[in-house]
């Protein structure tokens, strides 16, 4: 008896053990599919001129302008270019060195054709300006993915422009 008497009492006056424990389970899955774009950008026009021993001048209707340079008419823009105006060069001193240069660029008209459009993961028109970047765009095709309670997960591939990102995570805490 008396040993059941000490059992019984280091039972009850033994403390209960406290131990907090958390487990966390967490799955995703991602999957993305490229947008197709475009980024169109209008050059502006410009000119230039310059040279040694030459005697620029201009000739408008039937008046000439002797040292004069020509270029660009913003006075006169169709669908937002200026006009060109032509300079012509002739050698000051006959027989002596010169040199010249002559420069000119003819920017991008205003499009009233503009718009993107994507329906199939393509661009359907294009921007006709001078600086263009396009995408094509991601096609779907059989891009998939699957996370599982159980901690099965699995991807099937897409076509191209696509991506997908399946991400596990297990922690245990005994505190």
């Amino acid at each position: 008896m008396t040993r059941t008497l000490l059992v019984l009492g280091i039972t009850l006056l033994a403390a209960p053990a406290h131990a907090d424990i958390n487990h966390v389970l967490t799955q995703s899955a991602q999957i993305s599919i490229d947008q197709a774009y475009s980024s169109a950008k209008r050059i502006g026009s410009t000119y230039s001129a310059s040279g040694s021993n030459v005697t620029p001048s201009v000739t408008s209707g039937s008046t000439t302008t002797s040292g004069a340079i020509g270029g660009l008419n913003l006075g006169s823009l169709t669908s937002g270019v200026p006009a060109m105006v032509d300079t012509n060069y002739a050698v000051t001193t006959a027989g002596s060195a010169f040199s010249f240069s002559e420069s000119a660029v003819i920017g991008d008209t205003i499009s009233s054709a503009t718009e993107v459009t994507a329906t199939t993961g393509t661009v359907d028109d294009l921007p006709s300006y001078g600086e263009v970047v396009t995408g094509s765009g991601g096609v779907k095709s059989t891009l998939a993915a699957t996370a599982l309670s159980s901690g099965i997960m699995s991807i099937t591939a897409g076509g191209a422009g696509t991506s997908a990102i399946l991400s596990n995570k297990m922690s245990l805490e005994i505190d």
